[in-house]
């Protein structure tokens, strides 16, 4: 498995809308792109800062996994996942992790935001964190 970079950390926060501000008037970043993604229930706002993304997570619907999330926090956002930029493919990177004993949840590569190639690993095999492998987009 080849690591190239932290591609994004994922936040999760009730409201975009109220969450944009604070990261382009506070911290001075500017969003670029805000995006649904309908099969995770989800809306995205991402912000570059140097070679990584924040990605900001708006769940769209109660039963969103971000929804949970943030219900789970008393309402509160905060870190969800950080995902890496896999030098040698996402599907080559489940299948080595699986080989070595770490819990998938999923199993093949499937869509994420930005139409890049996505899938995670299971927390109960990586210390807590949820880890999101993430297709490469230099490459």
């Amino acid at each position: 498995m080849k690591i190239s970079h932290i591609e994004h950390i994922g936040i999760a926060v009730p409201s975009l809308d109220e969450a944009i501000p604070f990261y382009e008037n506070i911290l001075g970043l500017k969003c670029f792109a805000i995006e649904e993604v309908a099969d995770q229930k989800v809306r995205t706002a991402f912000f570059k800062v140097g070679q990584t993304k924040i990605e900001l997570l708006e769940g769209t619907s109660e039963d969103s996994a971000i929804s949970k999330f943030i219900a789970k926090n008393g309402g509160r956002g905060g870190i969800q996942h950080f995902a890496f930029a896999m030098e040698d493919g996402v599907a080559n990177a489940l299948g080595e992790a699986e080989a070595k004993g770490c819990a998938l949840i999923d199993k093949a590569p499937r869509k994420g935001a930005e139409g890049l190639n996505i899938a995670f690993l299971h927390p109960k095999s990586t210390c807590g964190a949820l880890i999101e492998l993430c297709e490469d987009p230099n490459k």
